[in-house]
């Protein structure tokens, strides 16, 4: 049976920014075998531009897209094996992230729980290295599955392969637009010990009595303080925080510190130090502030809000007068997170 191809699809609804904008193809795949397919179609193989949209909780849609976009939703979930320190649990790209977090608690396996919360795909999680409250992505990742675009090759990528940074991957750069990853490989620890260093965890469990945190302790407390801080996408459009946290040099955070006392930032074990981007930009104004149908959250400098009607241009436009105003009043260049197309 031939896959489904649409034509002149609109993306307002899957996207969490809510911003307008149609595809001129649209192609959903719901197994390994139609992706492999799908990328050996010529309207998508020989598209002059091509998207592979997962969740839309990273991206900034710009206007009406002239290509192809492929949606891999692919469900699926199985423990497939174990290492000596871990249980591998295999997982479909098209599944919910928050609602993995969720199951693996169910099913007795922790580990994820700081990660709750955090909107999209789990094909896409592996791409921007998500974190958040003291964990990373890499910190539980085993391997994935990809297609290759190029050739429908089905190949293995192990946690080296993948070659994580901050927000970072070898898919956002040497391998960028190559691959379309279609399920993912946790390690989750076999020997739990939770991460509660994170101040609004251990706030929030303080706040709640709890002295020997468990899973589902750090799980609850991780969704209670994202509701209370981030708007929710489908009540008020957002992409998430919209910045990365800056990293600077010994140097320069000398320099930052003795200019601002109250300035926030996070040591690195290479000497480094992480600045907290909202500090930077609360500092300068922004929160709560709008400019027309979009905005800085009243609570989260980091994210940028859709206020109702705002085009991605409009977006785009904030998001650079935030960069510039934090460069000259800091020093320090932000870099935006979502995707823009």
């Amino acid at each position: 049976m031939p896959l489904p191809l649409d034509t002149d699809r609109d993306l307002q609804p899957l996207n969490s920014f809510g911003l307008p904008g149609r595809a001129a193809q649209f192609i959903r795949c719901d197994s390994v075998d139609s992706v492999q397919e799908a990328v050996r179609l010529p309207v998508f193989a020989q598209a002059a531009r091509r998207l592979v949209l997962g969740g839309g909780s990273n991206l900034v849609i710009t206007g009406d897209f002239a290509g192809c976009v492929l949606a891999p939703q692919i469900a699926g979930f199985a423990r497939v094996g174990e290492t000596a320190d871990a249980w591998l649990v295999d997982v479909g790209a098209g599944e919910g992230w928050h609602a993995t977090v969720a199951r693996l608690l169910d099913e007795q396996l922790p580990g994820l729980e700081n990660l709750a919360l955090i909107p999209g795909s789990v094909g896409a999680a592996p791409i921007q290295n998500i974190g958040a409250y003291g964990l990373e992505l890499t910190s539980r990742f085993h391997s994935l599955q990809a297609v290759e675009i190029e050739t429908g090759a089905l190949r293995r990528f192990s946690h080296a392969d993948c070659a994580f940074g901050y927000r970072d991957s070898v898919f956002k750069r040497a391998a960028a637009g190559r691959f379309v990853i279609v399920s993912v490989t946790f390690a989750l620890p076999k020997r739990w010990v939770p991460m509660v260093g994170y101040a609004d965890v251990a706030r929030g469990l303080a706040q709640r009595g709890v002295v020997d945190a468990t899973p589902r302790d750090i799980f609850e407390v991780v969704v209670a303080t994202r509701r209370a801080k981030l708007p929710d996408p489908a009540v008020l459009g957002n992409a998430g925080s919209f910045f990365k946290n800056p990293v600077v040099d010994a140097s320069t955070w000398a320099r930052l510190s003795g200019e601002h006392a109250e300035i926030v930032g996070y040591p690195q074990a290479d000497g480094s130090v992480k600045l907290a981007a909202a500090w930077l930009i609360d500092r300068c104004g922004f929160k709560g502030q709008r400019r027309g149908a979009v905005g800085v959250h009243d609570r989260q400098a980091l994210v940028l809000v859709n206020h109702g009607g705002a085009r991605g241009g409009e977006v785009l436009a904030l998001a650079q007068e935030i960069m510039g105003t934090v460069q000259r009043r800091f020093g320090v260049q932000l870099e935006p997170e979502p995707v823009v197309v």
